[in-house]
């Protein structure tokens, strides 16, 4: 049996739409079968929707490209769980057995979606005896060849004032329309706090995922006042179709919502960095932060993480950068959790110019600098690189990793792209001991991995990432015990009222 992902040039897109019975967190999982000769086939998890808190009809946003072969039959399983921010990446391999969080699921074909009137779907939950768990309701259409890309930003004046304490914290819902006459949402922008007049950020966005490359197909926008409840207060709509976004600057209606810019890229050109945002998979910057950060958070005890970015222009001023907190706040450079780093990451690449050369001895004297103001053995740091460059300061960086030998610090790096990162060997000392102006590092305390070399060739994002983690952290304990050894540190006696060291992380 085949299920085969193609996150662009497949003709199939899957849309979810669930209806829960319960105001949770939720995401929804999604399984299939590989290809394969032997009768007994196993289920592999290749993608998950966003989290929605607070809502008993979460409408997910996430689309899921597959391809579609009509000569076979393509099973899909479909799993509704609660998702918690300290999940580690595998529990997602943790699927065969309902947990404690399992909300319901249902199995279906690829053909059964695709041959359903109108290509929705729609199926009730089952799992958990003697409950009703909902109804999930899936739909598919055919992609079109278009390949361009639009950015816009929009702007709104004199919104309807919601909050009793405040003004109105808005955000706009964007939703294409379906040939049925019904709309599936395919954007939110980022919510806005306090104004009656807000500017949001522009954003990108396939011409496909907004109309399908139909031009003059409906375009519906919604403005809502954000609730931490999740009960947001409707402000306002308006319709409008890509055609007329394309024109240029326009006011919409009474709620004087304005299209401050609209500008159309090919897709052929502009996703070749390898930092490209698509709307149907992350790229591999977050996949590493994603597999290696969901798996070490669990081991710091406040959750705050430090994330620098190096190689860049910063704004206002274009000053060259190779170590600015993606935080932008150089007094604050912590983020909440890996779900933090990676929104500070994100929000970064609208703002930043991408520039070289890519040296690394900043960012690692920085976080050196850091461990050692703590020695006695209660904290230890992780510094997590991810460069899709050749190092251009190999002198430097060599001698800031000798001098971070002595300190309570691991380092690992991934190389992302294809770039030849034969240089990079050189800094993993599990050969040759790395040395700068005749001096040997005390210990290794470098890993690096392309990761390349981890990708799935089926395209399964969930299992690059187990593999990624698996390897570049395997050699963290006994990087800590050699520190904790040449110091002399003995473990501290257990005590139930007390934490345990904080095991501190870098990116």
């Amino acid at each position: 049996m085949a299920f085969v992902i193609d996150p662009f040039y497949s003709p199939i897109q899957i849309y979810s739409l669930l209806k829960p019975i319960t105001v949770l967190p939720i995401t929804l999982l999604i399984l299939g079968q590989p290809k394969t000769s032997s009768p007994v086939t196993k289920q592999y998890p290749f993608g998950r929707t966003e989290v929605i808190d607070n809502t008993r009809n979460p409408d997910f946003v996430r689309k899921f490209v597959l391809d579609f072969f009509f000569e076979e039959k393509q099973n899909l399983r479909f799993d509704v769980t609660l998702s918690w921010p300290c999940h580690a990446i595998n529990s997602l391999f943790s699927i065969f057995s309902p947990p404690k969080d399992f909300l319901g699921q249902t199995f279906c074909t690829l053909g059964e979606i695709i041959g359903s009137t109108g290509g929705r779907l729609e199926r009730t939950l089952s799992g958990i005896p003697g409950k009703k768990c909902g109804v999930i309701i899936l739909t598919a259409e055919e992609l079109s060849n278009c390949r361009d890309i639009a950015t816009m930003q929009l702007c709104a004046n004199k919104l309807d004032k919601k909050d009793f304490f405040g003004k109105s914290d808005p955000f706009l819902v964007f939703y294409r329309s379906n040939e049925d006459g019904t709309f599936t949402i395919c954007h939110k922008t980022e919510v806005i706090k306090n104004t009656l007049n807000p500017v949001w950020q522009p954003f990108t966005i396939p011409v496909r995922a907004l109309c399908n490359g139909d031009y003059d197909r409906t375009v519906k926008v919604d403005v809502y006042d954000w609730d931490r409840d999740g009960s947001h207060d409707f402000i306002g709509e308006f319709t409008t179709s890509y055609r007329e976004l394309s024109r240029g600057q326009n006011q919409f209606n009474v709620y004087e919502v304005t299209l401050l810019s609209f500008k159309v890229e090919s897709e052929y050109t502009f996703p070749t960095s390898l930092h490209y945002m698509s709307p149907y998979q992350m790229n591999a910057y977050a996949m590493a932060l994603k597999a290696v950060g969901e798996i070490i958070q669990d081991y710091d005890s406040d959750k705050l993480f430090p994330a620098y970015g190096f190689g860049a222009k910063l704004p206002p001023d274009g000053k060259i950068s190779h170590a600015f907190p993606l935080s932008g706040d150089n007094d604050n450079p912590n983020c909440v959790g890996i779900e933090g780093v990676l929104e500070a990451y994100f929000q970064s690449l609208r703002t930043v110019q991408l520039y070289g050369p890519t040296n690394f001895a900043p960012v690692i004297n920085k976080v050196a600098n850091c461990a050692a103001e703590i020695t006695d053995g209660s904290q230890y740091f992780v510094l997590l690189m991810i460069t899709d460059g050749v190092i251009s300061d190999m002198v430097q960086t060599k001698e800031a990793v000798v001098n971070a030998a002595s300190l309570p610090l691991s380092i690992i790096i991934v190389g992302v792209g294809p770039a030849e990162f034969d240089a990079m060997e050189e800094l993993d000392g599990d050969e040759v001991r790395v040395s700068s102006r005749g001096r040997l590092a005390e210990r290794d305390i470098v890993q690096f991995v392309p990761f390349r070399d981890y990708i799935d060739r089926s395209g399964n994002q969930v299992l690059s990432m187990a593999r990624l983690a698996k390897d570049v952290l395997a050699e963290i304990p006994d990087q800590l015990l050699s520190f904790m050894k040449g110091r002399g540190i003995e473990p501290r006696p257990a005590l139930s009222s007390s934490p345990l060291p904080g095991l501190h992380q870098h990116i």
